[in-house]
């Protein structure tokens, strides 16, 4: 699949996730970027403002686990197979109030990679895959962070 045809399909995805996930759109999410390593989800401080004025919370750990999401969906999708994706877990941890516009930024853990967890998704009809998933603030430093683990389950 080429670069423009990837891209095409991430942002067929996220305009699914916002016409499907109402706080998607409230947030105002948007395709940021992808690579085959990598998805950037970006949102406008505004709808994600909390009562000091910085990022909600609760926002962040929302967008960050929707780029998680949709970057085990977008392999899914990129290989032609139907399944279910649900977020099994995740820890997050918040190291910096965030005062602008923010985006996350998903790519597989260290010790992931799609060849085991498309084999074992062939072999058993689910599969799990660990994602580690970014919200730089200053300085290009974390402000947050999550570590989740994503369920694909083939549809019947």
């Amino acid at each position: 699949m080429s670069k423009t045809e990837a891209t095409l399909l991430a942002r067929q995805l996220i305009q699914f996730v916002r016409d499907e996930i109402p706080l998607a759109h409230a947030m105002g999410l948007e395709l940021a970027d992808c690579d085959e390593h990598s998805l950037t989800l970006r949102a406008p401080l505004a709808p994600n403002v909390n009562d000091k004025g910085c990022a909600f919370g609760g926002s962040l750990v929302s967008v960050m686990t929707l780029s998680g999401w949709a970057l085990v969906e977008l392999a899914l999708r990129k290989r032609g197979t139907d399944c279910d994706v649900f977020v099994a877990e995740s820890s997050v941890r918040y190291l910096a109030p965030l005062w602008d516009d923010f985006h996350s930024q998903a790519r597989l853990a260290e010790d992931a990679d799609w060849a085991t967890f498309f084999s074992t998704l062939d072999n058993r009809g689910r599969a799990r895959i660990a994602v580690d998933c970014v919200v730089p603030g200053e300085n290009g430093e974390p402000a947050c962070a999550l570590n989740a683990r994503f369920v694909a389950k083939r549809r019947a």
